[in-house]
């Protein structure tokens, strides 16, 4: 079993930023006249944007609940009714078709995995389309950057490196340790043992890191488990950023099968051995 890290994303401050700009309209001389144009017309500055962040590793819940919290501040500071909204958001990503090249099987599927992490400028009027269609865009910039011929290599689609993408973004803290955590599931997965990820479970379960899995929990029959079945789960967990999406194209070149969190709760120990991972879980209280 891989002994995963809980970090809680810490949250981040929420800018109400803008832009604000002013724009002038030259008139220009007029025909048959001698006069030269000495005004300008200032048309009025446009609305100072609001701006909201989504950290990578947020679920499309978290980053709804976050939509909630810069609506109230957008309230407090302005005065102000942005159309977003937590239940439109949720609803615009709960079931769409697919960007890009992951449109090919035709399947309407939730956008979890697709909603890429980043800072967004939006208006009053901004509809949680318009900003879904934003993070989409996003996602699909990133990804034409990313070389997954590795990946096909050993039989994983497009999807699959999304998926694994997201756990790698749950579990890693330290940013050199994702290419690891990467390999130690591309190593479970060739030799069709269950991942042991407890990551996949909280995400089925909505269980947050701050609090403890029960026994029951971890024996749920959810496709989620990766304790109970091999194979990836049915979809992302999380909404990867850049990083962790490029370590799961390109893990490191290791034996690793297991991992488990040191006491700095930050950085892992790897290794292909179970007699060693289980004592050093044991030696640390786990």
């Amino acid at each position: 079993m891989v002994v995963r890290r809980t970090v809680a994303l810490g949250f981040l401050a929420v800018v109400l930023g803008g832009l604000g700009w002013g724009a002038a309209v030259a008139i220009g001389k007029l025909r048959g006249s001698s006069a030269p144009a000495t005004s300008a017309v200032v048309a009025p500055r446009p609305p100072k944007p609001f701006r909201i962040v989504f950290p990578e590793g947020f679920t499309r819940r978290e980053m709804a609940e976050r939509i909630t919290k810069v609506n109230a501040i957008a309230f407090h500071e302005r005065r102000v009714h942005p159309r977003l909204s937590a239940k439109t958001y949720l609803a615009a990503t709960a079931s769409s078709a697919l960007p890009g090249k992951f449109a090919g099987d035709r399947k309407r599927r939730s956008l979890e995995g697709f909603l890429f992490p980043a800072t967004y400028d939006f208006l009053r009027r901004t509809t949680s389309k318009q900003l879904v269609a934003a993070q989409l865009t996003a996602f699909r910039r990133a990804w034409k950057g990313v070389d997954l011929r590795y990946a096909r290599s050993k039989h994983l689609t497009p999807f699959d490196v999304l998926i694994i993408a997201s756990m790698v973004e749950k579990e890693a803290i330290a940013p050199d340790e994702r290419p690891k955590i990467a390999a130690v599931i591309y190593n479970r997965l060739h030799k069709r043992m269950p991942l042991g990820i407890d990551a996949t479970i909280r995400y089925a379960l909505n269980v947050p890191g701050t609090e403890p899995l029960h026994e029951s929990q971890l024996k749920n029959p959810t496709p989620y488990n990766t304790r109970l079945y091999p194979g990836l789960p049915p979809g992302p967990i999380a909404n990867p950023g850049l990083a962790s999406i490029q370590a799961a194209a390109h893990p490191a070149h290791v034996d690793y099968l297991y991992f488990v969190r040191k006491p700095d709760k930050v950085h892992h120990f790897f290794t292909a051995s179970f007699v060693a991972f289980q004592a050093y879980a044991s030696s640390h209280g786990f």
